[in-house]
């Protein structure tokens, strides 16, 4: 018989699996599907010492009632796959983790190019075949690369989801795109394999991370005893360089550090260098001895592999700020790494900057709108043609206070739409909105030439240019210098709107 029951170490619980439905094989673990494949069994390989055990059981109980078992804590079934229970398998012994089945839109739909020539489909979605312009073009059908857009979506995901865990005081320690789902074509993102999460001075890392995501630090102290006090090991502070590797990739797709500098003529050597102890970034402003060798590069690595023609400017003042951060300023320096929550915050302020490529035929389908040169896709080179309206926001704490700048734009389109994050700057679009704050107050439209805004429920929205109401259900026509008070109560926003005009 191909059924096999465990049980719950904690609550006695019984579950099932199939021997026969065999969902997959890690270094560590065999999984198993459920026979109703609602849910699978991950069977360690090898016994689990007394500290591994505790730190199984914290991981299905303590770790995870202070994340899901907290308002809006249904919000994390979203990004983690987080494990439940632990069990032991009665013949053998061996402990199995309890964790959710992956979401139907992090297996491929359409496998990779040419017939599904690598038999992808159906399988899961690992990230590494959307992190590198190699294998997007090459290898997957383009039904499954999504667009730009979506990738900052799914990048928020994950960075709200790494910075739960460190607000927890815990750390992922494998940050890579191994270990991390995602779905280009709804955004979406789930962070798996948690059963390694690290506490400092309790629960020692198992591994010391994937290939291309370990943090310099780790490298290049490898060969110091685990004692030492000079080793480095997986910590928040790793998790920060792995979760800025998996952003520049999944934006750029190309690695920060992997470029055409040699410091060994032994390979292995040479790797354990370019990413440890000399590594630097291919962007480097001062030293640029580390610029990938365009005559080494695929046809399929283009345009992307050629960071001046896609340098990670291109995605915008605050997310470019923060690759600065992540890879000069903390790349050797861990203390100077950007926060997971510098990367959401970010991540979502630049959504606000993006604009639709004009050319239906753009793989990217949207970039970051950039008005200080001629604005135009950087991804197909389509010039933007007539006006747009760009709305920088203003705020102030209380009524009496002069509005200040918030460093935030927001860039118009047909149907962009405004929301309560817009207005009022105490309102932070993250996992702890409310229903009601996930509506949108108002949205843009161009008829015959002319922007428009349409109020549909701001209620004390002001024309300050006109001197007039803006009631729900009427417009306002956006012309060069409009100012346009959203609300009149302490924190809301002044929004002063710049006609800018492409080709």
């Amino acid at each position: 018989m191909s059924i096999i029951k465990v049980k719950s170490l904690t609550t006695g619980k019984e579950y099932q699996y199939d021997r026969d439905k065999h969902a997959g094989s890690g270094a560590m673990k065999e999984v198993y599907f459920a026979p109703d494949r609602s849910y699978v069994v991950q069977i360690f390989k090898e016994k689990q010492d007394a500290n591994s055990m505790e730190r199984l059981k914290n991981i299905v109980g303590k770790f995870r009632d202070n994340i899901f078992n907290q308002p809006g804590g249904e919000y994390w079934e979203t990004v983690y796959c987080w494990p439940t229970d632990i069990v032991t398998v009665p013949s053998t012994g061996q402990v199995a983790l309890i964790a959710p089945v992956y979401r139907k839109e992090f297996f491929f739909q359409f496998g990779s190019a040419n017939n599904d020539m690598l038999g992808i489909k159906g399988r899961d979605k690992e990230g590494k075949w959307f992190a590198s312009a190699h294998h997007q073009q090459r290898f997957l059908d383009a039904r499954e690369r999504g667009d730009w857009r979506n990738y900052l979506g799914l990048c928020i995901k994950i960075a709200r989801a790494v910075k739960r865990m460190h607000a927890a005081g815990l750390a992922h320690s494998d940050l890579s795109y191994r270990n991390v789902l995602i779905d280009p074509l709804s955004g979406g993102a789930s962070v798996i394999d948690i059963d390694g999460l690290v506490v400092p001075q309790k629960y020692p890392p198992d591994v010391i991370g994937t290939p291309g995501f370990i943090a310099p630090e780790v490298l290049r102290t490898l060969n110091l005893p685990i004692t030492d006090k000079a080793r480095s090991l997986p910590c928040i502070e790793t998790d920060r360089h792995a979760l800025a590797v998996l952003i520049y990739m999944y934006l750029l797709y190309r690695h920060p550090l992997i470029g055409g500098k040699i410091h060994d003529p032994d390979p292995s050597r040479d790797e354990e260098l370019h990413m440890g102890e000399r590594a630097l970034f291919i962007e480097h402003p001062a030293d640029k001895s580390n610029r990938p060798n365009l005559n080494g590069l695929r046809t399929t690595d283009l345009p992307f592999g050629d960071v001046t023609k896609i340098p990670a400017n291109i995605t915008g003042p605050y997310l470019h700020d923060l690759f600065q951060k992540a890879f000069i300023d903390g790349l050797h320096q861990p203390h100077l790494r950007p926060s997971a929550n510098d990367w959401e915050t970010a991540l979502v302020k630049t959504v606000d900057l993006i604009q639709p490529c004009a050319n239906p035929k753009c793989a990217q389908k949207w970039y970051v709108f950039d008005n200080s040169t001629k604005p135009a896709c950087p991804f197909c080179g389509t010039v933007y043609t007539g006006l747009l309206p760009v709305l920088n926001l203003y705020s102030r704490r209380r009524v009496a206070d002069p509005f200040k700048p918030d460093n935030h734009r927001l860039m118009v389109y047909t149907d962009q739409y405004l929301y309560p994050w817009h207005v009022n700057r105490l309102i932070t679009p993250n996992e702890r909105l409310t229903p009601e704050q996930k509506k949108a107050v108002g949205y843009f439209v161009q008829h015959q030439g002319t922007w428009w805004f349409i109020n549909q429920t701001l209620t004390a929205m002001k024309d300050i240019t006109n001197k007039r109401d803006v009631p729900p259900g009427s417009k306002v026509e956006l012309t060069d210098g409009l100012q346009l008070l959203l609300s009149p109560e302490d924190n809301c926003r002044l929004v002063q709107v710049q006609m800018v005009k492409g080709a």
